[in-house]
């Protein structure tokens, strides 16, 4: 059992630029693959980003790419997705997302793929 806690989400200007966190308590939060997802208005649940367990490889959806950044820090249980150059398309509640992944030769970009959810957390971009 793995329980995930989203923070960070805010309103921010268009261009701005704002860092989310998500802490993962209950197992061992180094075999988790970890990924953040979005879901705006009206929409279904999409995949933004994913990291693997050991850190060294991600993956993004094509409308972030270049602005958005996956990191963990597996010694203190968290994991971050730093948002630059934020368009208003990006709004959307922002969940965290992780599964166990003892491999870490793949992505996993579909909502099935993973056990474990946030409660989310508001992001908002004005224009």
């Amino acid at each position: 059992q793995v329980q995930l806690v989203e923070s960070g989400g805010g309103l921010v200007q268009a261009g701005g630029s704002l860092r989310l966190s998500c802490a993962a308590s209950g197992r061992t939060f180094s075999r988790y693959a970890m990924a953040w997802f979005r879901q705006g208005p009206g929409k279904e649940r999409d995949f933004v980003a994913t990291i693997t367990w050991s850190g060294t490889s991600t993956y993004y959806t094509d409308s972030v790419k270049g602005r958005f950044t996956i990191s963990r820090d597996n010694a203190k249980n968290t994991v971050y997705l730093q948002m630059n150059s934020l368009k208003p398309e990006d709004t959307a509640v922002y969940f965290c997302a992780a599964r166990e992944d003892y491999s870490g030769q793949y992505y996993y970009i579909a909502t099935n793929n993973y056990n474990y959810w946030g409660q989310g957390t508001q992001v908002t971009v004005s224009s």
